[in-house]
């Protein structure tokens, strides 16, 4: 069934529609969700008449209920908790499909029930890691939000911005060390346009990527 439910329009269309609301999502404080009228509010009671500066810092220029509410309760926090229950209720049939095969003594719907659970644990782990990498982040947005008196070191809001841009950089390297397809694929693109090598397989582990 998943060849004729995922075809290769959907897919594009499901992508498509990804980049979108991502695109919405982050480009939503550019439209005027921010804290820049604060700030004028603020230099007009101190009737300052001093040049308007913006201090260019992440918590000063970004809303707080924007990336609380709206970002972190919305697009962040349930997407995650439905992933996390949807990956347990795969863990759980495919033991369950282990345990069947082992019972029968059947060896080659072991084989494929392993390759799954495999596969399913890689993913688990790209899972693990977005939520490592974005919850500190959210965490300090929480307490700077309901906490106003809280005082966060700044070092730690540096280290928590890090993560949330080194998440993009850890899934390419856990697809290719945990799946030998994915592997297989990085090492001819690698020799094909930064070696200049050619490989003629490379239309082989495409078509099979692909499958």
């Amino acid at each position: 069934r998943y060849k004729t439910v995922v075809t290769p329009r959907r897919a594009a269309v499901a992508i498509a529609c990804c980049w979108i609301v991502s695109f919405l999502v982050g480009l939503t404080p550019m439209f005027g969700w921010n804290n820049l009228n604060k700030m004028r509010r603020t230099q007009e009671l101190n009737a300052s008449h001093t040049e308007f500066v913006i201090k260019c810092q992440f918590e000063t220029v970004i809303s707080m209920e924007y990336m609380v509410y709206f970002n972190f309760f919305v697009w962040v926090l349930p997407p995650l908790l439905l992933m996390l229950l949807i990956y347990l209720e795969v863990f759980n049939l495919i033991r369950k499909q282990l345990n069947k095969k082992v019972s029968s003594s059947s060896n080659d719907p072991q084989k494929y029930y392993g390759k799954e659970l495999k596969i399913a644990k890689s993913l688990a782990l790209v899972l693990f890691l977005f939520a490592l990498s974005w919850l500190p982040l959210h965490v300090l947005n929480c307490i700077t939000l309901f906490c106003p008196s809280c005082e966060t070191p700044h070092i730690l809001t540096y280290i928590a911005i890090f993560l949330t841009h080194g998440n993009s950089a850890m899934n390419p390297i856990v697809y290719a060390f945990r799946i030998k397809k994915f592997r297989t694929a990085f090492l001819q693109i690698w020799n094909q346009y930064f070696c200049c090598k050619t490989n003629k397989n490379t239309s082989t582990t495409t078509a099979e990527l692909g499958n």
